[in-house]
């Protein structure tokens, strides 16, 4: 029987008995998605209390060259993002089965194109979304209205400013989104996700009980690399500098899978080891999940354990980061 433990901080992390494992996940409307080596799980919990699990093997064959440092980083990305907004949508398809018909009406996509059509669209749409709006938002925004200043700032001071302006946009908005009631239960759900993984670290067996005791913070999360992200751009944008802001806001995008790529790299390293300097390093990503991480109810924490189990790899070992 596991021993009962009253609490885990993430300074025991590393430690005997404990290691770190490559399955990760994502909080989506009221559910969990996990992610492992061989399968994906999406476990979503609708408004009677059943579960609705939905499993799938990752058949992705990947060439030897996309797995190399520096390459892999934004392939994993884009992966990432693609299953993520499918993941998201398919969690609020669940949400909306609770609604009755009556209250739901055929919309003019459904009648021009019919359901599956519509979906299929839809869908397509959403993933592109979900990779511009960010692009838009925290990368290509502070360029331009960094450009407002460009007859008082030039060269690395412009740089600079158009950092610090990415910085207070992307914090601006993982602070407010924190107040939002309906993103306050996803974020309870970021948090069940990171304190089971947590519990599957440490070799305990996966239980409520043993899962709540653990922090709701986790190094590896996807807040932590965002923020690496926000840092990185401002080194990597510095170096290219140009008078005109929409040529900056294009050599921006096109430098962007550098900096994802080396944010990708700065994460695995830290997230590899356990020093006074990667602790250091990933301090600002874990006080940020203040702010994107709440502590969850025991149901959430059921949904997270059930959709970690779904993707632990048969062969032990195999998901070892």
């Amino acid at each position: 029987m596991t021993p009962h433990r009253k609490d885990v901080r993430l300074t025991d992390m590393g430690k005997k008995n404990c290691f770190r494992t490559t399955i990760g996940g994502q909080a989506l409307l009221e559910g969990i998605m996990m992610r492992g080596p061989e399968r994906q799980s999406v476990v979503v919990r609708k408004a009677d209390g059943t579960l609705i699990t939905k499993t799938d093997e990752l058949n992705i064959k990947k060439h030897k060259i996309l797995k190399l440092p520096f390459i892999r980083g934004p392939v994993n990305f884009f992966y990432s993002m693609k299953d993520g907004v499918k993941s998201l949508m398919y969690s609020a398809d669940i949400a909306m089965e609770d609604i009755p018909e009556d209250d739901t009406k055929p919309t003019f996509l459904e009648r021009k194109l019919g359901r599956k059509k519509a979906d299929e669209l839809m869908m397509t749409v959403s993933v592109v979304l979900g990779v511009a709006l960010p692009v838009a938002l925290f990368i290509l925004l502070p360029t331009l209205v960094a450009g407002l200043f460009d007859s008082f700032l030039t060269g690395i001071w412009i740089s600079l400013f158009e950092g610090v302006l990415r910085i207070i946009i992307f914090l601006i908005f993982i602070i407010s989104t924190s107040f939002m009631k309906d993103i306050k239960r996803t974020y309870m759900y970021h948090g069940a996700e990171h304190k089971t993984i947590h519990c599957y670290e440490n070799a305990l067996e996966l239980t409520v009980e043993n899962v709540r005791h653990f922090p709701k913070a986790h190094p590896r999360c996807g807040t932590s690399f965002l923020f690496v992200v926000m840092i990185v751009s401002i080194i990597v944008f510095s170096f290219v500098r140009w008078s005109n802001p929409i040529i900056r806001m294009v050599l921006r995008l096109a430098l962007l899978p550098v900096v994802v790529s080396i944010s990708y790299e700065f994460n695995r390293f830290v997230g590899r080891h356990d020093n006074k300097l990667t602790k250091f390093l990933r301090a600002p990503g874990l006080a940020l999940q203040r702010f994107t991480t709440i502590e969850p109810d025991d149901s959430m924490i059921e949904v997270a354990i059930e959709a970690l189990k779904n993707v632990i790899p048969e062969t032990e070992g195999t998901d070892k980061w």
